[in-house]
């Protein structure tokens, strides 16, 4: 009997050409296959003709390399990674706008940012703007503490992604 394998959000990235369709081609792999992309970054990296993708995708190890493997054979792709936490560094960045209509409000929601070394990035007289960035639970605390003060409007990138020190 098989054992069930646990499905999790899986981080894949991999270096493609920097040119039309090959994003199209991209998500329509992972859409025959039937898996929905969590979250998605792309952009420059050192070569201009380049694209470094970084994909999180909810599924198990055995489909996961699946994935990976199909990713390979498309004629734009360079490599492929399958990222872990140990052996990769991973960032996302999220804007946070909330009501802070009060000199008290205000000072605590500045005080709070501090904690979180997150920047004041916008003020207004009803609105403070913070931008963090950081690893999916340090933006979810952030995120959390900031529901006592109405969020107004958030902005999350999808996660970035590097492998750690080879080269």
């Amino acid at each position: 009997m098989e054992k069930m394998q646990d499905i999790r959000r899986q981080t894949l990235a991999l270096l493609a050409d920097n040119e039309p369709g090959v994003l199209s081609q991209i998500a329509r792999l992972f859409s025959r296959k039937g898996y929905n992309i969590e979250a998605f970054a792309a952009g420059a990296t050192e070569n201009p003709g380049v694209t470094r993708m970084t994909i999180d995708v909810m599924a198990d190890e055995s489909h996961t390399e699946l994935l990976c493997n199909q990713l390979r054979k498309l004629y734009p792709v360079h490599s492929v990674k399958w990222l872990n936490a140990e052996s990769a560094i991973c960032r996302e960045l999220m804007l946070v706008k909330v009501r802070a209509d009060s000199g008290e409000k205000r000072s605590d929601v500045i005080q709070l940012a501090n904690i979180f070394r997150a920047n004041i990035i916008d003020v207004s007289l009803d609105t403070l703007t913070l931008g963090i960035t950081g690893d999916a639970e340090k933006l979810a605390g952030l995120e959390n503490i900031m529901k006592s003060f109405e969020i107004l409007e958030i902005a999350r990138t999808g996660v970035v992604a590097i492998e750690r020190g080879k080269a």
